[in-house]
């Protein structure tokens, strides 16, 4: 039976690990975003690698005897089940340096998907014993099943936009070198935003950009990224709902200035394939980073952030968005994007960067009579309130009010057509305010309204 038979394991790529990190703590972060504690088959080294985690989540040191520390400290004889400082001192004495801890990391991991496979069989063979009449709830849970250890395993990383770029334009065959250069402050490119802002986006700085769902967050933010990075910044995106190759079309529809519709239909004319073409060369030599892996924690977004600032420089971090980093089995999902948020705000002070999140606002503004939004819309947790430095929310009034009802109720001032008020409710070191933009929704991009039409500018900051 299968239950006699061993399952896939190796204690020694286990040890290995762990003794790597024993004698050079930093290169933890080389493993975080491989390996979780469940990864490992031995209970011990389960438990090392927990308390090895618990450390660098504390910036603390790692090495054999805070290690050990940490480990008494869980519960009382926990040092002497996994082996004593004895089993420690063994685990130094198994790599001679950390080199090839990643290699070690992807063996340990390799043999906790198969041991995942193995269990989702029994689980699937299970659903089969126990299914009813209906056979398509089986199937689907038997997919979700499948796709549970698939998504698991399908963690790709940081990746240059160019890359996105390249398959995007794939029929081109064309390559190009990025120019890396880093500068600050760090600007958002809306020139009444920045001042409102004490000049951009401050360092060290936790911001929340909030709205309803299709009001733009995603699209503001991906054009903060694009102007930062004009400008000399690096920055990167963990877009945990949109592809790369998504993510990528909207840059090039917004950079080439075409109908995106028709960009992703290929319905684009030659004198536009031109215009393609150069935002292609244009986008791919700017330092903006993507990271399309679904499903990830703050632990391992902290960790990639860390690791990109180290390899290639990091000036903006936006995460897009923040209900879906994911918080474990918590009950308490208030609870859980707390933690979520302080622990963004933490990087944003330990990499001296500012880091955006996007978020949700909850149902409630949409069942009033005023639509604006409010801190107390804030989906699910009033604490990503308190740990944020800026809250700024999207409102689109043309969107909840047609033309005929504002024409109704407000003859006399313009209606609001694709315009967005950009509301800073919480600005912890500087004044609130509202600065309005235009909406280009079928250019992906928004633009400061002076640019756009100066004489609608006036009359909206008249109204």
């Amino acid at each position: 039976m299968v239950s006699d038979r061993l399952q896939p394991h190796d204690i020694g790529a286990e040890e290995s690990v762990i003794g790597s990190i024993l004698i050079d703590g930093e290169s933890i972060a080389r493993v975080t975003s491989i390996l979780r504690p469940t990864d490992f088959y031995s209970q011990r080294n389960r438990k090392c690698f927990e308390a090895c985690i618990a450390l660098y989540e504390r910036n603390g040191a790692i090495d054999q005897i805070s290690v050990a520390h940490e480990i008494s400290s869980t519960e009382e004889g926990a040092l002497e089940q996994v082996g004593g400082a004895e089993y420690l001192a063994r685990l130094v004495s198994t790599v001679p340096t950390s080199f090839h801890i990643e290699h070690y990391a992807n063996i340990v991991r390799e043999a906790s998907i198969l041991r995942h496979v193995i269990r989702a069989g029994g689980e699937i063979a299970e659903l089969g014993y126990d299914g009813g009449p209906e056979v398509e709830p089986v199937l689907d849970r038997a997919e979700e099943v499948v796709f549970g250890i698939r998504s698991g395993r399908n963690d790709k990383g940081f990746t240059h936009i160019r890359q996105y770029l390249d398959n995007y334009m794939e029929e081109t065959g064309a390559l190009h070198d990025p120019s890396r250069v880093s500068l600050a402050p760090v600007v958002t490119g809306f020139p009444s935003l920045d001042e409102l802002l004490g000049g951009g986006l401050q360092r060290s700085d936790l911001i929340i950009l909030a709205a309803r769902p299709s009001l733009g967050k995603s699209t503001l933010a991906l054009n903060m990224a694009r102007n930062a990075a004009d400008q000399g910044y690096s920055a990167a995106l963990f877009s945990l709902e949109m592809s790369g190759e998504q993510i990528a079309a909207r840059l090039l529809a917004s950079e080439a200035d075409i109908d995106s519709h028709r960009l992703r239909m290929n319905l684009i004319r030659e004198d536009e394939e031109v215009r393609v073409l150069d935002a292609v060369g244009l986008l791919s030599d700017l330092q903006i980073y993507v990271d399309e892996t679904p499903f990830q924690s703050a632990m391992e977004l902290r960790s990639k952030a860390r690791r990109l600032q180290q390899e290639s420089g990091l000036d903006l971090l936006i995460i897009d968005y923040l209900q879906l980093v994911d918080v474990g089995r918590n009950d308490n999902r208030a609870v859980a994007l707390g933690e979520v948020s302080r622990s963004l705000k933490a990087l944003a002070r330990e990499l001296d960067i500012p880091v955006m999140a996007c978020s949700q606002l909850s149902r409630a503004i949409e069942q009033r009579p005023n639509h604006r939004p409010l801190l107390s819309d804030l989906r699910e947790s009033g604490s990503i309130e308190q740990d944020a430095d800026v809250v700024a929310f999207i409102h689109r009034e043309d969107q909840y009010t047609s033309r005929e009802d504002w024409e109704r109720k407000s003859p006399t001032d313009p209606y609001p057509e694709n315009i967005a008020e950009i509301i800073v409710s919480k600005h912890r070191n500087g004044p609130v305010g509202t600065v309005p933009l235009y909406f280009r929704n079928d250019r992906v991009r928004f633009e400061p309204l002076a640019e756009t039409s100066p004489a609608r500018a006036m009359e909206y900051v008249g109204t």
